[in-house]
């Protein structure tokens, strides 16, 4: 079993910053990419950002510039630092990573959601 637990996310007023942190736990023995999606609210979810196991990142039109994802291996986690902050980012934000695990002696890449945290930002 392999949990993915969010934090970080919070109310900001526009202009603001925040800081989003994602670590994996459990039964894996390695991660490939990591992302982040949200969904704003009556909205279906959206990819914000990815980045790969080697570091490559890949960010969407809406956060380019603004937004910068980062991970660290040696503590299985992903970073999404968020500036300048606009009240249309608004939304749940969660994490997703596909994760190599042991199943029945073989090994297999499954795709993993965490819980989602709540970013709100004020105009």
């Amino acid at each position: 079993q392999v949990q993915l637990v969010e934090s970080g996310g919070g109310l900001v007023q526009a202009g603001g910053s925040l800081r989003l942190s994602c670590t994996a736990s459990g039964r894996l023995f390695k991660i490939d990419d990591m992302s982040w999606y949200r969904q704003p609210p009556g909205q279906p979810r959206e990819l914000v950002a990815t980045i790969t196991s080697g570091g490559s990142t890949n960010y969407a039109d809406s956060v380019k510039g603004r937004f910068t994802i980062s991970r660290d291996n040696a503590k299985n986690t992903v970073y999404l630092q968020m500036n300048s902050l606009k009240p249309e980012d608004t939304a749940v934000y969660y994490c997703h990573a596909v994760v190599g695990v042991i199943v029945h002696s073989t090994p297999s890449k499954y795709g993993y959601w965490g819980q989602g945290t709540q970013v709100t930002v004020s105009s």
